[in-house]
Formats: C-alpha cells, sequence, structure tokens
C-alpha cells in the first residue's frame, strides 16, 4: 500500500520573512524539480572553453540528463561518455574501464582536442578509485591534451564544495603564468559576459586596459592568454574558490566584486578596482542618481503590480527585493531554498522593515501541488518566480545574465519596465535548457 511520505500543506514550503531562520528558512527533506531549465548546468558551463571536449565516466541511469544538455544546445559532437557497469564495481574494474575508455573514445576521434573535461562521478568516490592514477595515465598517453578534473558527484552537493564550484576551479587550472601584463585584467567563472557598457569593462576600457572573459573566447589560444592577465576579477558567488585558487598559483592580485544592488557596496568595490589598477577614484554620485531616476520610472509606471522574485534570476534575490522596496514596489515573495552569507545583511534589514515578505521554497514537496497563478497581473524575476505564478510578465534572467555595478541597477530597472509591458510565452521558454545557450528544441 502506497503512503503519503510528505503531507502537503503550503505551511511547510512558506515562511513570513519576520519569522525565518538564517541561513535555511525550510527544512531539507524529499525535493520538487519544477520544470524550470533556463538556469546553466555544469554541461553547459564546460562548453564556455573551446576546442574542448567532456566525457563522462557514469552508470547509465545518470548520464541521460547531461547527454540531453549536450544534445539540446547542439554540442553533441563535444560530448561523449564511458559507461560504467555492475561488474566493474564487483571486479575492482573501474580505474582501468575509466582509462580504457576515455582512451577509446579519444582514439576514435582522430583529431585531438586541447583539452577534456573528464567527469568522474559519485561511484569513483564509492569505490575509493585512485583518480590520481587515472589522471596520470591518461596524461602520459595523450600528453598535447590538458585533462581536467571535473566532477558530476550530486551526494556531495549540500557538504564542502559543489559541483559548480568545483569546475570553475578547474576550467582555469591549465592557464599557465605568462608575464603579467599590467593592462589585462581576467574575469574568472562567470557564465556570461560582463555587458560591454557595464561599469568594469568600461572602466577598464577608459584606462587602455583590456578584459579578458571565458565567454568571449574563440580559441583555446584566447583562453591561455588569459595567464598573462596582471589582475584577476571574480563577481560570480560560484567563482570564488576557484579565483583564490588560481590567484595563489598564478601569484596574481585578485579582486572579488560579486554583483550587488548596494549602492555602497558597488561604491566600495569601484573604490577598491581604483586602488588596483593605479587609477584615481570617481565618486558614483552621478551614477546613482541615475539608478534612482531609473528605478523611480520604473515603480511610477509598474505602480502596485505583485511582484515575484527567485534565486536562479539573481545571485542576490534579497538585495534586490529591499532596493525594490525601498522604492516603493510591491515585492510579496522571494522563491529561495537558503540564504547567501553574503545576503546575511539584507535578510535582518527586511525582517525588521518587510517582515511579512513571503519566503517561498521551490523544491519543497509541497511546491507540486501548490496553487499556481493569481487573479492579479504579476511580475515575475526569473524563470521560476514566473512558472510558479503562471504569468506572461518576467524578466526572463538566470544567474544575473553579465547585469553588475551601476549600470546593472539601471538595467534591471529597464528589464522590469520591458516585462511589465509584454507578454511572454512562458510555457513554452522556462522547459529550454540553458538561457543565452544554442538551442535545438
Amino acid at each position: 500500500m502506497l503512503k503519503r511520505l510528505v503531507e502537503p500543506h503550503a505551511a511547510a514550503a512558506e515562511v513570513a520573512i519576520g519569522a525565518a531562520a538564517y541561513p535555511a528558512p525550510f527544512a531539507p527533506g524529499l525535493e520538487f524539480n519544477a520544470p524550470v531549465h533556463g538556469a546553466w548546468n555544469i554541461v553547459h558551463t564546460g562548453m564556455l572553453l573551446p576546442e574542448s571536449i567532456q566525457i563522462y565516466v557514469c552508470a547509465a541511469n545518470c548520464m541521460r540528463g547531461v547527454v540531453l544538455t549536450a544534445a539540446e544546445m547542439n554540442a553533441a559532437d563535444r560530448f561523449s561518455h564511458v559507461i560504467l557497469r555492475e561488474r566493474d564495481l564487483l571486479d575492482g574494474t573501474a580505474e582501468q574501464t575509466t582509462i580504457e575508455g576515455v582512451s577509446d573514445v579519444l582514439q576514435k576521434r582522430g583529431r585531438l582536442p586541447r583539452a577534456v573535461l573528464l567527469f568522474t562521478v559519485c561511484l569513483h568516490h564509492f569505490l575509493g578509485c585512485d583518480l590520481n592514477h587515472i589522471y596520470r595515465e591518461l596524461e602520459r598517453r595523450f600528453p598535447t591534451v590538458a585533462f581536467l578534473r571535473c566532477y558530476m558527484d550530486p551526494i556531495l552537493q549540500k557538504t564542502g564544495l559543489t559541483p559548480e564550484q568545483k569546475l570553475r576551479k578547474a576550467l582555469y587550472d591549465p592557464l599557465q603564468p605568462r608575464p603579467a601584463q599590467p593592462n589585462v585584467t581576467a574575469l574568472l567563472g562567470s557564465d556570461f559576459a560582463l555587458d560591454a557598457d557595464g561599469d568594469i569593462p568600461q572602466m577598464l576600457a577608459r584606462n587602455g586596459a583590456a578584459l579578458r572573459q571565458l565567454p568571449d573566447c574563440r580559441t583555446f589560444d584566447d583562453y591561455l592568454s588569459m595567464g598573462e592577465a596582471g589582475l584577476l576579477l571574480a563577481v560570480c558567488p560560484a567563482a570564488k574558490y576557484g579565483a583564490e585558487m588560481l590567484s595563489q598559483r598564478l601569484d596574481r592580485p585578485l579582486l572579488y566584486l560579486p554583483a550587488s544592488f548596494s549602492y555602497a557596496e558597488l561604491t566600495e568595490q569601484r573604490r577598491a578596482l581604483c586602488a588596483a589598477l593605479h587609477i584615481p577614484f570617481v565618486s558614483p554620485d552621478v551614477e546613482i542618481a541615475d539608478c534612482e531616476a531609473a528605478l523611480d520610472a520604473a515603480g511610477r509606471e509598474i505602480g502596485q503590480t505583485p511582484v515575484h522574485i527567485d534565486y536562479t534570476a539573481h545571485p542576490r534575490p534579497m538585495g534586490l527585493a529591499r532596493l525594490l522596496l525601498a522604492h516603493g514596489f510591491r515585492v510579496e515573495r522571494v522563491f529561495l531554498e537558503r540564504v547567501s552569507p553574503e545576503e546575511a545583511e539584507d535578510f535582518r534589514a527586511l525582517q525588521r522593515t518587510a517582515p511579512s515578505l513571503c519566503l517561498t521554497s521551490t523544491v519543497r514537496p509541497e511546491a507540486r501541488v501548490r496553487a499556481r497563478g493569481s487573479t492579479e497581473k504579476t511580475l515575475a524575476i526569473g524563470q521560476k518566480a514566473a512558472w510558479f505564478a503562471d504569468t506572461p510578465h518576467f524578466v526572463n534572467l538566470v544567474g544575473g545574465g553579465g547585469l553588475h555595478g551601476f549600470s546593472g541597477v539601471k538595467r534591471m530597472a529597464a528589464l522590469l519596465l520591458d516585462a511589465y509591458r509584454t507578454e511572454q510565452d512562458t510555457r513554452d521558454i522556462v522547459p529550454r535548457k540553458g538561457l543565452g545557450c544554442e538551442s535545438c528544441i
């Protein structure tokens, strides 16, 4: 007889921020996966490395998602897999199967890639495989190929480094130190290139400095040229660990300038960047005034339309909610699972100033049967918020989308107005994997 493991009731999946626990407002347990797939996964991110291929070594039942991701983004020619079978577990042959399987893939390709993102998985951990031996042997057999140590081990998702953090570290492991060029700056670990008219690119351009970032690289040699950067930057939280490791290895200064909606934080980031570039600091008073004007204009038109925000749109959903509420927007709900330590101050501030703001889980099993839609026109920021609100008015953004700095605040105001004025086909858009990637769907 089937027995319901969790009795669905909304209280377990949502809570007013005034009563929410930090940093985890919701109890862990069974999880629901909403049919929203615009956020990038490890396959999408790995494809940023030019002239590379990905090889996953895994049991067949776990391979479906990554295979489909590669196929859906028209990159199946850069994706291969090696299947581990039960006998590899019982006979202790998983290491040899991995080595011979990867060798077979490469030998059959004819022309070797410049780099291989080799993903080992949970089974390798369970079996205690000697991963160092695997990589040493593959490097001996294929000395012209850079093998990147990547992991698809979701069993470790909630402890230690995530697969995304590990991948963003591995992506820069092949970089070798070159003579540092003071007029070259490298941005590390971002899925999206910074907007060309953004604060950082414009500041660098005005001072004769070049910005190199992986999404702009077209060849492996373009990528290797990032090793001559005199200054390293990171703006994506998941990239911080890998950027710190590269900074130590190359002995280059690093600035971590996370995307933010706080004018004070953005001002200090500008001050730090100016100091690192040895250029005079220019007060952002004009930019702040422009941001205020843009937000006020958007607020007047959008009025008291309910606004829902989700964590997949931007790494700072709490900060965005705080900014919009301060400008009179009717922010009713933020979808998230945990509160980032970087948003602790915003969380505490919202507890004081907007205690009725609703925090809602997207993965609690209750979300599966939660009523969707509203009798009111709703404006969503992010694909998950759009799906749960069942609204055609949404900002179609994932991972920050390259927005950063004061220009990012202004751009967000413009995106809100555009979403408010224009309807989109939510049910067609949000199931598509990897927003911004080529799609064959």
